[in-house]
Parts: structure tokens; sequence; C-alpha cells
């Protein structure tokens, strides 16, 4: 999503506005790809960690969130101002870190009942959502796009306020029962499925052409989002977790 979420932003941007990058996205698409790609290495190599280091994953975990969260912003600020050779880079090591970030999840549920299976579900569920998605957000109308644009980032803002409450909780030893985990899995998914229309409808409005890597990190973002909770949901059900 443009701008990882800040759908003020948007909103402001794209308000009566015409397309600027109509070729955007398909710019964008084989860098979102190559992204994805770096991603999957990187779970790789995550899975690697976990299997024969355990004891150092979690330190290393720690240590790529931190370095993750510094590439984004860094990353995004030099792609917005075209600086695409200096944050093609850039981009290429977050990819790669938000895999091994990733890793974690991935082995709870390779762990489950759910295996091989419930990644290949998530993966699956992905490119339908994009092939739906594509053009439903490419044809809304300015009307119908900013409506979308405003239900969803409430739903964003929501979904927010519940993960911290999440993450605060296991704090303090309480976890989230499966019932909850499986409806804030479900309710993930659903608003990030929506989230891929938006972009659809936002990112030509707010990139030009030559800023296809703001583009394909926000696409990165959104899809990779409905891919963890797709996971999220798929542990849920499967009562392993």
């Amino acid at each position: 999503m443009s701008n990882s979420f800040n759908f003020r932003e948007a909103i402001q941007q794209t308000r009566g506005s015409a397309i600027v990058g109509p070729n955007v996205i398909s710019n964008a698409l084989p860098f979102l790809g190559g992204g994805l790609l770096l991603t999957a290495v990187g779970t790789y190599g995550g899975l690697g960690v976990i299997n024969n280091y355990p004891n150092l994953f979690m330190p290393t975990f720690i240590a790529a969130i931190i370095a993750e969260l510094v590439l984004f912003f860094v990353a995004r600020g030099i792609a917005e101002k075209r600086n695409n050779s200096t944050a093609l880079p850039l981009l290429a090591l977050y990819s790669l870190l938000s895999g091994y970030t990733l890793s974690g999840l991935i082995f709870a549920v390779l762990s489950s009942s759910a295996g091989v299976g419930g990644i290949g579900i998530a993966a699956l569920g992905c490119g339908a959502t994009f092939m739906i998605a594509r053009p439903i957000g490419s044809n809304l109308s300015d009307e119908d796009g900013m409506a979308l644009t405003k239900t969803v980032q409430l739903g964003v803002i929501a979904l927010l306020v519940v993960l911290v409450g999440q993450v605060l909780f296991s704090l303090f030893g309480v976890f989230t029962p499966t019932w909850l985990e499986i409806g804030i899995s479900g309710f993930g998914t659903l608003l990030f499925a929506g989230v891929a229309v938006v972009d659809f409808y936002i990112l030509p409005r707010t990139y030009e052409d030559d800023q296809y890597l703001s583009a394909a990190l926000s696409m990165y973002l959104t899809y990779l989002n409905l891919f963890i909770f797709i996971l999220r949901l798929v542990l849920a059900l499967s009562g392993d977790e």
C-alpha cells in the first residue's frame, strides 16, 4: 500500500487527481517478483538457522527486525526521490531480512498438521488475490476508490490496535485463544485482500512511471502481510498453535 499503510497521505494525494503513472504497476511487477524470491531465500536461510543453530535464531531475529525497520525507511525515502540505483540493493537486502524474520512462522506452520500444504495455500491465496484485485482496482471509479480506501484505512487502524494488544498481553503471559486468533487472522486476510484492490487504484495516482520501486515496495508489503495472515489463519485452524 502506498507509503506503507499511510492511508491519510494516500487519500490526500489521490483526492480528485488523475492517473500520473499509467505504467508504474507494470514497471514495478518484475521488482515485486524479485523481492518475493529474495524473501523466499531469506526464509530458507532462517529455517537453516532454526534447525542447525536454534540458540542463535532469537538474537539474530531481533537484530534482523531492527535492521529491517531502518532499511525500510531509508530505502523508501531514497526510492521516492527516484534514486533507483541506490534504492534497489537496499530493497533487496530488506526483502532478505523480511524472509529471515518470516522463517519463525514458516517453521511453526511446517511443524503443524498443515505442513507444506499450508504454505501452498497461502501462496495460492496471494496469487489469486492479485489476479482478482488487479482488474477490480484498476477500474474503480474515484468515488468507489476513495470510499474503499477510507474503509480499509479504518480496518488497518483497528487491526494494528489488536496486534499491539496481542504483543502486550503476551509479554505478561496472556496468549490469544484459538477462536480469537482465527477471527483476527481471518479479518487480517480479508483486510489485506482489500488493500490489494486499493493498491491498484492508488498507486497509479500516487507514483509516476519512474517511481516503480516505491510502487513495488507498497505492493510487496501488501502481499507479504496477506501471506502472513493466511499462514496465521491456517496455523490457527490446524489446532497446533
